[in-house]
């Protein structure tokens, strides 16, 4: 296996596992908030990923 791999999959654990931490100790209304923030900060990403593709090509 490539070091590379096993970091980018160590990465995407920790980061699924401390999302799962802060919405279960987070109350109702935290909940609607930290969703209704990532999903702005996803369409921000979307919008980076294709302005990079635009910039390139």
């Amino acid at each position: 296996m490539d070091i590379k791999t096993i970091f980018k999959g160590a990465a995407a654990g920790a980061a699924a596992g401390m999302a799962y931490s802060v919405l279960s100790a987070a109350g109702p209304l935290d909940r609607m908030n930290l969703k209704k923030d990532a999903g702005k900060t996803i369409k921000a990403a979307s919008g980076l990923i294709s302005d990079l593709k635009q910039l390139i090509s």
